[in-house]
């Protein structure tokens, strides 16, 4: 198999397989060797015509590995580097890190490491397709010892992006750049794993196949690592594993067998069937052969019983006719019955090899007509599955075709209020945020940021909103902040309900139904103080003036007129009856 169908015998393809994990000034990665073995395998059992799978190698041996490839892809058609292991990228440039190097300081790099450049010049000569495949964006712990020798010298996490300048080549990262890939929980990674499953599948172009392992990373480490591929094809497919060319009708093996057991059939002689016999002493003729062999036996058998029936009669018919004796004509008689019995039985067993012979033609009609009706049932198959993988081919290309347009689109940059106002509806859908979303970033959104940071393990500038926060806020498919209700409402899902408690009972300070304690008046030292303080007072104060504001005088002293009494003018004598008369005018007090 090759590259392109219509010259799928001639295409020669090369791959070299490279798996770093032993390294000596790091802990140990337990993955790469893994991945490395099974991709190897994949490249072998592709049909690939040079596999090579190198592990754990120094920076010499990985040179000289990458200068003999070099070698292998003058003659090649299409040439594949793998590499898993660390990787890291300087001032923009990626380097792939062997297992001996030590990475002190910065300037370590450019002498310990290969550069990734130096992997495309080993797959430059291929005539058709050259690919890198690097599984290299693991967590590196040289980045975080080594010591900066220029300050502005900058040290990426992950990969930098790569644009390959040959033409039909294509570099393929486990992360895309700037981000790190993940080893996982199983033997092999999630990026290996993936690409064992999509790149052999026979006719499956390799952007679409990329594709597939982009989507199978990302649902494997819950959206968190996406794979990317950098370079470009041409318009027509380039599988790593061509579709087998479709072939026409194979000849059935039992057809001349066939063809000889009807001949042999139609002639229905012994002669016939013991040549039949001898070409083909087994199978499922040589037993339908046998059968019509066994059928002519009983024939001759029942021939012959009949003949001495016969003949046996006509002795008996001279015996009686010269009058023989009776011993004589009894023997003749014992004699043709016991001939007459051998025919019957010769007739049964003809009518028994016939009914066996008859049976093994059904058997052969039915076994004839099931071939052909699943041989029938298999080109319908196929045909429906070829239009099937076309149907779904023309899809994927047209789904490709117009992410590539969208890729190929500059995105228009979002307003600063428009940019706001999405960042505060995300921060409301992750339920961070709880005003309305505005076109302003507010101190309630600045908080609402600072809430998605502490729970997403972020750390944005809350006082700005950027394309940065969007695009993590959209990365998360539910709730992040917790929901948090006033006080009389409990969370129920992503709302808050209010507390219900039953009668006799209310909400406590904790949110909880409490039962309501009845509080009884309790006299105290103070109460009867004030009490009887406000006696005293009242007591010692004066009496009110009654309604009439009316006052009574006497030698006693002067007192108000009593409720309900009055006072009236009147006129009487002083000493009446002592002979001293005198007459006098005033008042009295009159009463009801």
């Amino acid at each position: 198999m090759g590259l392109t169908c219509g010259s799928a015998h001639a295409d020669r393809r090369v791959a070299l397989v490279i798996g770093n994990s032993a390294y000596k000034s790091a802990p140990k990665l337990g993955n790469p060797v893994n991945d490395a073995t099974l991709v190897g395998g994949m490249f072998k059992k592709a049909g690939f015509d040079s596999v090579d799978v190198r592990l754990d190698l120094s920076a010499s041996e990985m040179r000289r590995m990458l200068r003999e490839f070099a070698g292998r892809s003058r003659d090649a058609d299409m040439a594949v580097i793998y590499y898993a292991g660390h990787g890291i990228e300087l001032d923009g440039n990626n380097y792939l890190i062997p297992t001996d190097a030590t990475l002190e300081t910065d300037g370590d790099v450019l002498d310990e490491t290969i550069p990734v450049e130096r992997a495309l010049f080993a797959v430059e000569p291929a005539k058709q397709l050259r690919l890198i495949i690097l599984d290299a964006c693991r967590d590196n712990p040289f980045a975080k010892t080594m010591k900066r020798t220029l300050a502005s010298r900058a040290i990426g996490r992950g990969l930098a992006k790569v644009e390959p300048t040959s033409p039909n080549t294509m570099i393929a990262f486990a992360a895309k750049a700037g981000s790190t890939a993940s080893d996982g929980d199983a033997r092999n990674s999630p990026f290996a794993t993936a690409l064992v499953e999509h790149l052999p599948k026979p006719g499956l172009d390799l952007r679409k196949a990329f594709g597939f392992v982009r989507d199978d990373v990302l649902k494997a480490t819950g959206y968190k690592q996406e794979p990317y591929v950098y370079g470009s094809l041409g318009g027509d497919d380039v599988p790593l594993v061509v579709r087998p060319a479709a072939t026409g009708p194979q000849a059935n093996p039992q057809e001349a067998i066939r063809r000889d057991y009807e001949l042999a059939l139609q002639l229905a002689t012994r002669d016939g069937w013991e040549a039949f016999l001898a070409q083909y002493p087994d199978g499922f003729y040589a037993n339908l052969a046998k059968g019509q062999l066994n059928k002519i036996g009983a024939e001759e058998t029942r021939a012959a019983a009949e003949q001495k029936a016969r003949a046996a009669e006509q002795e008996k018919a001279r015996l009686v006719a010269e009058r023989a004796q009776k011993a004589e004509q009894e023997k003749v008689a014992a004699a043709a019955k016991a001939a007459e019995d051998a025919r019957i039985a010769a007739e049964k067993q003809k009518q028994i090899e016939q009914a066996k012979a008859e049976a093994a033609e059904r058997e052969k009609a039915a076994e004839a007509a099931a071939a052909k009706a699943l041989a029938e049932k298999q080109a319908m198959e196929m045909a429906a599955a070829e239009a099937a993988a076309k149907q779904a081919a023309d899809k994927q290309a047209a789904d490709a075709e117009s992410k590539k347009v969208a890729a190929l689109s500059p995105p228009s940059a979002p307003q600063p209020g428009d940019l706001a106002k999405s960042v505060q509806l995300e921060l409301r859908r992750v339920g961070c945020m709880k005003a309305e979303p505005t076109g302003e970033w507010s101190e309630t959104a600045q908080r609402s940021l600072s809430l998605f940071n502490r729970y997403a393990g972020t750390k944005f500038d809350a006082k700005l909103a950027n394309t940065d926060v969007l695009d993590a806020l959209k990365t998360k498919s539910g709730r992040i902040c917790p929901l948090v209700c006033d006080h009389g409402f409990r969370a129920d899902g992503d709302a808050c309900t209010k507390i219900v408690c039953r009668p006799g009972y209310r909400v406590s300070d904790d949110n909880e139904c409490e039962k309501i304690q009845e509080k009884k008046p309790v006299a105290t030292r103070e109460d009867s103080r004030k009490r009887d303080a406000d006696r005293k007072a009242t007591e010692a104060a004066p009496s009110k003036p009654e309604a009439s504001g009316q006052m009574v005088c006497n030698n006693a002293g002067c007192r108000p007129v009593g409720r309900g009494c009055r006072l009236v003018q009147h006129s009487g004598a002083i000493g009446a009856g002592t002979g001293y008369g005198t007459s006098t005018v005033g008042t009295k007090e009159v009463c009801n």
